[in-house]
């Protein structure tokens, strides 16, 4: 009996063990922080569309492949690269409300200059590509290229990796009015998008 006591004793004080905080930590506290932000943005009126764009384009992301990759001093798409790109084309287009952008980059082999100019190529390119399967050009933005300033590869070699565009959410669609995006109309136009299955 007296080592089942001692069982349960020690059981009970581990348990506990776990609850103890010091005094005055707040628990969980990057959502505190994330609570907070939110508030300040809706008091300031940019809550509610801020927050739907950040909401699509995390979606976008989890949904759709977001980079396609290039061959050498290349802006040809290849195979894999117009999959990729035609999967986000019909992301795309079932989520009228917002406009993308998408980034070139390069790989360190070359010149700053020549690699700018390259990595605007291929956003210009996959831009190209994604208008041709329907995305209407005045929703996507072919940024000027970050060159080679952002390698996934720390590498000053040849890295297919790091010569690649990015597509993500930019902003909203021209026509429309972010102030009407606040949480409430966000909320359904996300319940439209979910019970058509993402069908425009």
């Amino acid at each position: 009996m007296k080592n089942l006591n001692k069982i349960v004793v020690i059981s009970a004080a581990f348990a506990l063990s776990g609850c103890l905080e010091t005094a005055g930590t707040l628990t969980n506290q990057a959502s505190f922080s994330a609570a907070t932000e939110q508030n300040t943005l809706i008091q300031t009126g940019q809550g509610g569309s801020i927050a739907y764009l950040q909401h699509l384009s995390a979606q976008f992301r989890a949904e759709v492949p977001t980079m396609i990759n290039f061959d050498f001093n290349s802006t040809v798409l290849d195979g894999e690269a117009q999959r990729v790109l035609r999967l986000q084309a019909d992301w795309i287009k079932a989520t009228p409300s917002v406009k993308f952008r998408v980034y070139g980059h390069t790989d360190k082999v070359g010149g700053n200059g020549f690699n700018q100019r390259l990595g605007l190529r291929r956003a210009r390119a996959a831009v190209n590509y994604l208008v041709a399967q329907g995305v209407p050009r005045n929703r996507l933005e072919a940024y000027t290229s970050l060159g080679e300033t952002q390698p996934l590869v720390n590498t000053e070699d040849r890295e297919r990796l790091n010569r690649r565009t990015i597509t993500d959410v930019v902003g909203f669609a021209p026509g429309v009015n972010a102030a009407d995006f606040d949480g409430k109309r966000a909320a359904v136009i996300y319940g439209v998008y979910v019970e058509t299955g993402g069908a425009p």
